[in-house]
């Protein structure tokens, strides 16, 4: 077999590798985005439809990282091609853990209905629904710079993280705010705190993925760097 026809075949493997990783990612938004639409509309069947979903964004992280293992196996891949699968292998693990995040947040709308608590809350749920969209929308510029391999996007994803944590610490205050004036509502309260925790951990995991995707393209790891330094880096 040529060296050529092996080397259009390994690109294709990574290019299946690639839309799988993208498939993955599209599930775990949509996990997001239904678990919040859960908790906004206290919908035990939507909040149903995300731990299922769980299971199968969990499976498709074992077979993903299956084929990973084959590949490298098999093909003994060096320089980018070599990045490109240690960041897959780094990229799924965020995305499970983001359908995590989704589970976590599913888990608490029933919780919170069985508690007979979806009457009495309102005012954080809409704060909450902001937070979610700003780290669905992180999430999302963030696969669409794993699909083009684009730094620029990437980078972008890394500007914006502090939109979420300052979210995240309005939300708390406001928290805090809800359960100095009403003890009855500590309970409640302190459920939806980790909600709020939970988005903003899907807003980490997005900024993960960008970092991942600087580390393809420019062989550098930008891990616990500022953005300004992050932005020199990558010149």
């Amino acid at each position: 077999m040529s060296d050529k026809h092996l080397s259009t075949q390994f690109d294709s493997e990574l290019a299946g590798i690639s839309a799988q990783v993208l498939e993955m990612g599209g599930l775990g938004e949509s996990q997001v985005a239904q678990a919040v639409y859960a908790l906004s509309n206290f919908s035990a069947d939507v909040a149903t439809q995300v731990l299922k979903q769980e299971e199968r964004v969990n499976a498709m992280e074992v077979d993903i990282d299956r084929d990973l293992s084959s590949i490298i196996a098999r093909r003994q891949p060096t320089a980018r091609d070599l990045r490109l699968l240690i960041a897959v292998s780094k990229t799924i693990g965020n995305l499970e853990r983001i359908g995590d995040e989704a589970a976590r947040i599913a888990r608490t709308v029933q919780k919170l209905m069985n508690a007979g608590m979806s009457s009495r809350l309102r005012l954080p749920v809409s704060d909450l629904s902001f937070e979610a969209e700003l780290a669905t929308q992180q999430l999302r510029k963030a696969l669409d710079a794993f699909a083009r391999l684009d730094t620029t996007a990437a980078l972008e994803v890394l500007r914006q993280d502090d939109q979420i944590d300052q979210e995240f610490d309005g939300l708390m205050r406001k928290l805090i705010t809800y359960m100095m004036e009403d003890p009855r509502t500590i309970s409640s309260a302190i459920d939806l705190v980790f909600v709020a925790k939970a988005i903003e951990r899907v807003g980490d995991h997005a900024k993960n993925l960008a970092e991942v995707i600087i580390y393809i393209v420019k062989g550098t790891d930008v891990r616990h760097n500022p953005v300004e330094a992050i932005e020199t880096m990558v010149r």
